[in-house]
């Protein structure tokens, strides 16, 4: 992450944004954005701040019994050891005093994937008479941002999970129709072994879910307590993984089983598509038009449209979660202006979901799913060909 090749490109943000600098600081892994960027090699038990100025070179302020963890720190970067707090303190003054620093800090919590930094921290880096920004927008480019590699290896892992989802949908239509109905438990134990065939991995299993289970979005199918999934059935299967080290890909598959959804499933079905799309267009709309967009913009266009088809109060989560390189749940920007106020820019690299939801308690949940990745003139969008309607299986 953090290297002198890379060093120019932080620079010349921090002087667009007029900072003085981004003070990285964690302690024990409470902030993983710092712990990504310095990319420490061994244990880390001690606080550790590095500070990256507008110009000149960074500086590391270690403790004295934990400098192994610093070997990749470039020899011709200064590295301040410290015992004492009172060190500690006076090495952190000494870099930020009267200085426009930028922290991993969200004002009012409005974003809490960015807000790692204690208030306590904030309050010594303030009292050494600094002034602090949030890091939020060069958290996203920089830290949040796919290469083109990882984006290769994301579609390749939505392109197979794509075809698990399917796949598992028709097998449960399968056993409804020969009389010898899968459980959702088993299904979901099939979904893991397709995974481990792929050689993908992930990280909990994927949620498979009949009519009233799949209106609780975080549904667990447990083996004794899972439904058999019959015809008649709104299934939703909704999956994730990945290639070893590389960014997850999630989606949501939604059928019937057996027959033609009824008309509450179909008008549910159509606004969660609907307001996927609306996302999805005006996400495609600015990005072609090279024009900025915010999560919180497009959270209100997929919300607009479930709030017009009257479904509004049963969509009860953000629009989508941020996809960085290392998190299925990263801390780049979100599709949100519910949960949160996300008002970061969503610039070239980054990803994220789009994944409306209406979920009626006790009766029925529905869900589309699809991944989105931020490039020069484009929102692409992933896997290739999504669903567009509701099968029968």
């Amino acid at each position: 992450m953090l290297s002198p090749e890379g060093l120019p490109a932080i620079q010349a943000a921090l002087d667009a944004a007029d900072l003085d600098g981004w003070l990285l600081y964690d302690f024990r892994g409470a902030n993983p954005i710092a712990a990504g960027i310095l990319q420490l090699d061994g244990l880390v038990t001690r606080r550790v701040f590095a500070y990256l100025p507008r110009h000149g070179t960074p500086t590391a302020v270690t403790h004295a019994i934990e400098q192994g963890p610093w070997s990749k720190w470039p020899s011709a970067w200064p590295r301040v050891v410290y015992s004492s707090w009172r060190e500690l303190e006076a090495a952190v003054s000494g870099l930020v005093r009267g200085r426009r620093v930028a922290m991993e800090y969200s004002p009012g919590d409005a974003v809490p994937y960015v807000d790692r930094v204690p208030a306590g921290v904030l309050e010594m880096v303030r009292a050494a008479g600094a002034e602090v920004r949030s890091s939020g927008e060069l958290v996203s480019r920089f830290y949040a941002v796919w290469t083109a590699g990882q984006l290769a290896a994301h579609r390749r892992a939505a392109t197979r999970i794509a075809e698990i989802g399917q796949e598992a949908q028709r097998r449960a239509g399968a056993a409804a129709r020969r009389g010898e109905p899968v459980t959702e438990w088993e299904l979901q134990q099939w979904i893991l072994d397709q995974f481990r065939r792929a050689g993908l991995e992930t990280l909990d299993p994927p949620i498979v879910a009949i009519g009233p289970h799949a209106a609780n979005p975080h549904y667990a199918p447990g083996e004794a307590s899972s439904a058999q999934i019959r015809s008649g059935d709104v299934l939703l299967v909704d999956l994730w993984a990945r290639e070893p080290g590389e960014p997850f890909a999630d989606q949501t598959w939604m059928a019937v089983v057996g027959t033609a959804a009824d008309e509450r499933t179909s008008a549910v079905w159509s606004a969660v598509r609907d307001a996927r799309d609306a996302a999805i267009a005006l996400l495609r709309e600015r990005a072609a038009a090279g024009r900025p967009v915010r999560g919180a913009e497009v959270d209100d266009a997929a919300r607009g449209v479930i709030e017009s088809r009257g479904f509004g109060r049963y969509f009860v989560h953000r629009t989508g979660h941020s996809i960085d390189p290392r998190d299925l749940h990263g801390s780049g920007p979100h599709i949100d202006n519910l949960e949160s106020r996300e008002e970061r820019v969503l610039t070239p690299g980054v990803a994220f979901s789009i994944e409306p939801g209406i979920y009626i308690p006790d009766v029925l949940g529905a869900r589309s799913e699809v991944n989105v990745i931020m490039a020069d003139g484009e929102a692409i969008v992933t896997p290739d060909d999504y669903q567009r309607e509701l099968p029968v299986v």
